[in-house]
């Protein structure tokens, strides 16, 4: 074989894997300039589109962030954060099916099993989404778009290698709450305080805390402000976890389908029926038959003033009278305000 021939052939193998690396390693700005600095607009920004201008968008440090933000994210979306290197290998392992108890290349059963895996990995693909740790979200926030394409998360969690070595893990939390979405043009804790809650992230509670981490990972389909209920149960859960109880949080591996209950909006005066939802809607005793009430209530709910809506559904009328002067703001077992008290600007 000629010379030529020999390097066209050297070529046109080391040109195919040299492209493929730069491609992966190609983000800009790179992980390193976050060290100091806040993201004007992140990709999911500019990929969700919209003015820029009525964007809630409020970057805060963590020491101005209440503690239990920081607790409730990691308990609800990444138990071991503070313990990998930027993916979660126990969680992978699970999602895939390995039943082995580790691995070692010369383990002939390993390396069956592991082939096992191997093949069954595009039909387990939903499960890995649920294994995505965050920095892995982080990373796909700052750089990337929500595709599932094989060679995306191939960057995805080659970024988040990166980013674990850069920035380390305060900061990577740090980050992601303040780039999270959490509703319709709302990114990070700080506009979201402010908008469900009328106060600044710091002042959170943790009850206030949990709900945010539990619009996560899908906060347009159920946030503290829209359709709460499947928020709701994986709030108590985020919640009981925070103070000790023995409770496992359930990764979301799909975007959950509507469920009884979850067009039902905060009303005043029917707070207790929105906390019955929590109970699988099916177990609700039905309405009781009264040919004279036109609404179809329930006698157990709660009395409604007349000037509320008649069904959940419907619009919440404003109250009769402002409250007295110094008197604490009401909320629901949430800590969500009434719609006619919160903040309206980020």
């Amino acid at each position: 074989m000629t010379r030529p021939r020999w390097r066209r052939v050297l070529l046109s193998c080391l040109v195919p894997p040299a492209a493929l690396l730069a491609w992966l390693l190609a983000v800009w700005p790179p992980p390193v300039w976050y060290r100091t600095h806040w993201p004007a607009q992140t990709a999911f920004m500019a990929m969700r589109g919209g003015d820029p201008a009525r964007r809630r968008y409020r970057p805060v440090p963590l020491d101005s962030m209440a503690a239990q933000l920081g607790r409730a994210a990691t308990t609800g979306e990444d138990a071991r954060f503070w313990d990998h290197p930027g993916l979660d290998y126990v969680e992978i392992r699970h999602a895939l099916g390995y039943r082995r108890a580790g691995f070692a290349w010369s383990s002939p059963r390993d390396r069956q099993e592991l082939g096992r895996v191997l093949g069954r990995t595009w039909g387990r693909r939903e499960a890995l989404r649920g294994a995505s740790t965050i920095t892995q979200q982080v990373a796909k926030n700052l750089y990337l778009s929500p595709s599932r394409n094989p060679l995306r998360k191939l960057k995805e969690a080659v970024t988040a290698y990166r980013l674990e070595w850069a920035l380390g893990k305060p900061r990577i939390l740090e980050l992601y709450l303040n780039i999270a979405e959490l509703g319709d043009g709302i990114w990070g804790v700080e506009a979201a305080s402010r908008r469900y809650f009328n106060r600044p992230a710091r002042r959170l509670t943790d009850t206030q805390a949990s709900a945010l981490a539990a619009t996560l990972p899908f906060p347009l389909r159920s946030n503290p402000g829209y359709r709460p209920n499947r928020m709701r149960r994986r709030q108590d859960l985020i919640l009981r976890r925070m103070h000790g109880e023995p409770v496992e949080v359930p990764k979301v591996e799909e975007e959950p389908l509507i469920q009884p209950g979850d067009t039902i909006q905060w009303t005043p005066g029917v707070d207790s029926l929105l906390d019955s939802l929590r109970a699988p809607v099916e177990t609700l005793p039905p309405p009781p038959l009264a040919p004279s009430d036109s609404t179809g209530a329930r006698d157990s709910a709660p009395a409604v003033p007349d000037s509320a809506p008649a069904a959940p559904d419907s619009a919440p009328a404003a109250p009769d009278s402002m409250p007295a002067a110094g008197a604490a703001p009401r909320t629901d077992s949430t800590g969500l305000l009434p719609p006619g008290e919160r903040s309206g600007s980020p």
